[in-house]
This record gives C-alpha cells, structure tokens and sequence, in this order.
C-alpha cells in the first residue's frame, strides 16, 4: 500500500496537534503564530493533493481519485480563507486564541476523511470529527450570548442529524448486510427492499442538514447570525463542499442503481431550499441571515446536479460549488469589513452611502451580489447555467423552471443591497480594513468578474472529477 495519498490527512493532523502543543506550552504571541502555521499546513496539503495518487487505503476504506483532489482542494481553500479573514477580527473581538487555527485544521482532516470514504464506518467517523470541531468553533466568542446560544443550537441540531445518520446507516447494513461502498453497489444494482430505502432515505436527511438543504435547514440563520463572522465564513465554503461532495459520492456509489427510487427526494429538497432561500430572505435586515437564507437556495441549486443523475449534472455540481466558495467567502469578507468605531456592524441599512465613502468596497460587494443573482457575465451567471442545462438534458424541465423562477425572485434581495450602497443617504464611517480582509475581497471579486474568460481549467477539472466519481 502506497502511503503517498495519506500525506495531506497527516501533515493537517500531526501538525494540527504540533500547533497544539505550540500553543499550550509557548509564551509567545500563540495566536497569530498557530494561523501562520495552520496557513502553512493548509497550502503543503493542498500541494501534496494535487500530486498524490489516485488508491485505496486500509482495505478499501478510503479511497483518493481525481474527484477527492478537487473536493480536497476546494475545502482547503475556503478553510485558508476563513482563516486569513480571523486574523485581524479575532484581535479585535478579543477573541485571538491559537485552539481555533487547531480546530479548523481537525475539522478539514475530518473532511478529507469523509470525501475519501469508501465505507460508512469511515465515513461517519469523519463527519464526527468534523461536526465535533464546527461545534467549538460556532462558540468561540464564549463571552458572547449570540455566539454561545448558536453553538448550542448547532449542537442540539447537529447531533439529532447524526443519530438520524447512523440510524440511515444501521437500517442499510441490516438489510445490505455491508457497509461498504463497492459491495453495496453490487447488492443494490439488482434491486433494493423498502428496508434500504429507508435507510436511504435516513442518510440522505442526515447529509442534507449539514449542507443546510430545505426542510433540514432550521439552524442555519440563527447559527450564520451568531458565530463570530470569520467562523461564519468557514461554515458558508469548507464544510458545504465536504458534504456536498460526500453525498454525491454516496447517492452515485453504494445507491447509485436506486437513481429512480431517490431522484424524485433530492428534486423536491432541491425545489424547497431554492424557494426557501428566495422567498425567506427578503425581509431580512441582518445582512448574515440574508447570506443564510442565500446558502440555503444556492445549495438547492446545487442538488440539482445530483438530481440529474449523470456525468454533466455532477460536473454541473462542482463547477457551481467551486464558484459558490469564491462567492462566499468574498461576501464574508465584505461583512467582515464593516467595522464602525472598532465595532462590528451586520445590517444592510448600515451600507447606506458606502459608494461614496468607498467605493472600492463598494464595487466589490455589488460584484458579489450581482454574482449570486446570476447575473451575466460573472460567475454565478454561469454556475447556474451549468445546473440547469444539466437538469434540463435529464428530463427535469420543472426544475429547471422553478430554478429559474427563484433566481429571478432571489435577485431582488441582492439587489436591494446594491440598492442601499448606492443610492441611500448615509455616512457608513467603516473602519480602515485589515490587509488580509482586502486580500481575500480582492481576490474573491477579480476571480468573479474573471471567470468569463478563464472556465477551461474548472470545467475541465471537474469533467475529470465527475468521470472518476461516475467510474
């Protein structure tokens, strides 16, 4: 057994326990030294993914392709964005402690693991380890009553969609008699009893509450609203690819013969998030839970892919989650941003008059904006162009449709934050911005407005991926 495709797992958690160790017995600045570092770690992972070889790991239980390495790297970079945008926000909200540079480097592991899974006790292993971490860190501003109320929330919640996934899990070995991947392809090619589909059905509810998916979204807003805004940056791209990749690696592996028995499921979550995120969002003032109620349609986008069912659709799908993390951590970074006075403000009503004060920023959060409305020709236009093509090419008109409608109802709200930049009186007074922030924006607004005249590599890579992952 080649050990090559295990040096990312090991370099994030031998140095993420190194980092700990730093941090206890150092009485250096530990802080900035353990995200300096977790950077490090994240880019040396992200390096080592690229080369390592596709194989199977410990009897079959993991398994590396070319459609980890992409959903590896994606997760590594919205990880090493969060963290960039903590920097200076942790110093500030008094909040700068090296264990959540540790934490973020537990939880990708716990991603990685999940993505690379060939079996369900791996799996659930890794979605363990990952929630486990998401939960401290949606609390790190211990001192803060939203922070420790939205850790607590995602707790609760959490560890109800855990028990419903390992009960998904239990009712499919019961009735499989296996818990591995290829096996249960080849026992469920020829048919399945209502027991399995039950199972099924179990952990695809399980899967869908971490990926915020309508009905299974209750603790997103409330979460998004209260974990320290870098943190929210995190949940929004990191642990969204992770899951999202991992579901489809379950519903076109081990089910991927019960197509017919679960398209009709992922349609209707698919069609639910995306008139949720259209409609729920509008009356929201608080410009957090208007990016949560976004997450949530954007990700109803997204199962559209999986819906489909076929080599475009989960192409269509990592395209669209490739441009959402740019999306979304450009968005975070405009939020984070918003500081007056040392404070940290949230409202859409607080960017009154930001054109005029400055309009670099100004720009860049309307290219973010303009973006996750779909409109042309920056990224997001595109993304959903790839999904409903797919679904259309399926058979799957109506979704495509109701897509289409909740696109045009969604870009009300996007809009009407462009609307209050530009055209509403106001004196923001927004603090100087930390380099790493305007870094991250910088960055997240070129790539949207660039994207037009650069697909070929993304397309490219996720039509490699979507081929290894359909075989």
């Amino acid at each position: 057994m080649s050990f090559a495709p295990l040096i990312p797992a090991l370099l994030l958690g031998l140095g993420g326990m190194a980092l700990l160790m730093f941090g206890v017995f150092s009485r250096r600045e530990r802080a900035t030294c353990c995200t300096v570092g977790a950077l490090i770690l994240l880019v040396l992972a992200a390096g080592f993914t690229l080369v390592a070889p596709a194989g199977k790991l410990f009897g079959g239980l993991l398994v590396t392709s070319t459609f980890t390495r992409f959903a590896d790297v994606l997760v590594m970079l919205g990880a090493a964005a969060a963290l960039i945008l903590s920097v200076d926000y942790n110093r500030r909200e008094s909040i700068a402690r090296f264990e959540y540079p540790v934490l973020v480097l537990f939880s990708v592991l716990g991603m990685i693991v999940m993505i690379s899974s060939a079996d369900f006790m791996t799996l659930y292993v890794g979605f363990e380890l990952q929630s486990l971490a998401l939960y401290i860190c949606a609390a790190m501003a211990r001192d803060s009553l939203r922070s420790t109320e939205a850790g607590l929330k995602y707790f609760v919640l959490g560890a109800l969609a855990s028990g419903l996934l390992v009960y998904g899990i239990s009712l499919v070995y019961g009735f499989a008699g296996t818990t591995n991947f290829a096996s249960l392809a080849a026992i469920l090619a020829h048919g399945a009893g209502y027991g399995t589909v039950i199972g099924i059905v179990f952990v695809l509810v399980g899967l869908a509450f971490k990926i915020s998916a309508a009905p299974f979204h209750m603790w997103t807003p409330d979460v998004y609203e209260g974990s320290p805004s870098p943190v929210t940056a995190f949940f929004g791209t990191a642990p969204k690819v992770a899951t999202m990749a991992l579901l489809l690696a379950v519903m076109i592996g081990p089910f991927g013969g019960l197509l017919h028995q679960w398209q009709t499921l992922v349609e209707i979550l698919s069609i639910i998030s995306m008139a949720l995120g259209a409609l729920a969002a509008i009356g929201q003032t608080n410009l957090k839970r208007l990016l949560a109620y976004s997450s949530i349609g954007h990700m109803g986008y997204a199962l559209m892919g999986l819906a489909a069912g076929t080599v475009a659709g989960i192409q269509a799908t990592l395209i669209y989650m490739a441009i959402y993390v740019v999306m979304s951590f450009g968005s975070f970074a405009c939020v984070i941003a918003m500081r007056r006075r040392g404070q940290a403000v949230e409202t859409i009503a607080d960017l009154a008059g930001l054109s005029a004060e400055k309009p670099g920023f100004a720009l860049a959060l309307a290219i973010f904006m303009w973006a996750m409305a779909g409109i042309p020709p920056l990224s997001g236009f595109f993304g959903k162009l790839y999904v409903f093509s797919a679904a259309v090419n399926a058979g799957l008109d109506t979704l495509a449709v109701v897509g289409v409608v909740t696109s045009i109802i969604g870009a009300f709200y996007y809009l009407r934050v462009i609307k209050v930049m530009y055209f509403d009186a106001g004196r923001p007074e927004f603090d100087p911005m930390a380099g790493g922030v305007r870094f991250v924006m910088a960055v997240g607004a070129i790539v949207t407005c660039l994207f037009v005249f650069i697909p070929g590599p993304l397309v490219s890579a996720a039509d490699a991926a979507a081929r290894a992952l359909m075989g």
